[in-house]
């Protein structure tokens, strides 16, 4: 298993007319944790683009159990807990305090630039075997 995780301050613009953050804009700070998580095992996207590689969502979903207000000072977990091939599953869990706010996960797939499904570099599975401790 692999974890990172990234700090977010909740922007105005990101709130409702109720002051509670509209939903779409958990996306982006699970987007935030997982390119951090990527940086932190050392696979960083601008990387993976430049040799032509992108790893688009296949599918999101988020589960909202709190609300998150303007200024509040939010952590984001990423987890990858199986080690990825050609799909990469992500866990997400957005934390105030200790307080659970938000879950979601994400499924990625790594594709060549003509979006087809492709291995990753022999340089990212290195870097993900050394990550997972194989």
């Amino acid at each position: 298993m692999i974890q990172a995780r990234a700090q977010v301050t909740v922007r105005y613009a990101e709130t409702d007319m109720m002051g509670i953050v509209y939903h779409a804009h958990y996306l982006p700070w699970f987007e935030v944790s997982r390119t951090t998580l990527f940086k932190q095992i050392g696979i960083p996207y601008r990387q993976l683009e430049a040799e032509g590689y992108h790893l688009p969502v296949l599918e999101i979903s988020a589960r909202y159990l709190r609300p998150a207000v303007y200024d509040d000072q939010l952590e984001v977990v990423a987890t990858v807990a199986e080690k990825p091939t050609v799909r990469v599953r992500v866990s997400y869990e957005v934390l105030r305090g200790g307080e659970v706010l938000a879950t979601g996960s994400s499924m990625h797939a790594f594709v060549d630039r003509q979006g087809r499904p492709t291995r990753p570099p022999a340089w990212v599975i290195e870097r993900i075997d050394a990550a997972f401790g194989s």
